[in-house]
């Protein structure tokens, strides 16, 4: 299968005032994502995982190493990377519509094909009917589908989410992971996702990449070979329970949380 992403020798290192030093934050980190794969990273608080994604969308430069999408090598954001964050940040001036249209319109892409762009994505997330209603209007949960497909609709080569459901009671947190795979499988783009959750991660990924405390690099690649498709009932099944030991385990060894 075609490697969509690719993350070479990548360390980061920052100014720290305290110290009058450096810090370290990422360190040697190798990995690579195929297209069409679902990846999450997962890691203990203040590992560097944000700071990672902000360096594959091209938000910082890294102080060594390459990021390369398909094969090409990455200097700043770009159209084949979209982001999709944990605060929606929708226009509150806008419509639905509007809001999924708006990146089209700053990319010159106006008139009849961004209206049908829009309304393919607009009914992928599950919001017919609600185009012409405004954030305020909206619960959380159909925020981040607008954010979602606001993202799409720009036909990106990479999806990065960074803890988009975070701020999401737990009920609707877990009927937007089962809404998420399904807008996957529809769409077929590659996914790089960034939780703290470790049940989330699994439920959702062909992989769990690890990091360890900071400085973050790749401390362990785990394998999610649980079929797919996926309903919320599989959270309920020994395998996934012994996978999300297992995560935690490596977590726990550099001081992450204990196991729940």
């Amino acid at each position: 299968m075609t490697v969509k992403l690719e993350a070479r020798n990548i360390s980061l290192s920052y100014g720290d005032p305290a110290s009058g030093g450096n810090l370290l934050a990422l360190s040697d980190i190798n990995l690579q994502v195929r297209e069409g794969e679902f990846v999450s990273i997962v890691g203990p608080s203040g590992c560097g995982k944000t700071t990672f994604l902000s360096v594959v969308d091209g938000l910082i430069r890294a102080s060594a190493g390459q990021i390369l999408v398909d094969g090409h090598v990455v200097t700043k954001p770009g159209r084949d990377r979209a982001v999709v964050f944990q605060d929606a940040s929708l226009l509150p001036w806008r419509s639905v519509r509007r809001n999924v249209l708006y990146g089209l319109e700053c990319a010159g892409i106006t008139g009849r094909p961004a209206e049908e762009r829009a309304a393919h994505f607009i009914d992928m997330v599950g919001l017919r009917g609600f185009e012409e209603r405004y954030p305020y209007q909206l619960s959380g949960g159909m925020q981040q589908r607008v954010n979602l497909a606001r993202a799409l609709v720009m036909d990106p080569e990479l999806l990065l989410m960074d803890e988009p459901f975070a701020a999401l009671d737990a009920q609707t947190r877990e009927m937007m992971q089962e809404e998420l795979l399904q807008i996957w499988r529809a769409s077929g783009k590659t996914v790089l996702f960034i939780t703290h959750q470790i049940d989330e991660a699994i439920f959702l990924s062909d992989r769990v990449i690890v990091f360890s405390a900071r400085p973050g690099r790749v401390k362990e690649s785990v394998d999610i070979t649980l079929d797919r498709p996926r309903s919320l009932k599989l959270k309920r099944d020994p395998r996934f329970h012994a996978l999300e030991d297992r995560i935690w385990g490596l977590i726990q060894e550099d001081g992450g949380p204990p196991a729940r």
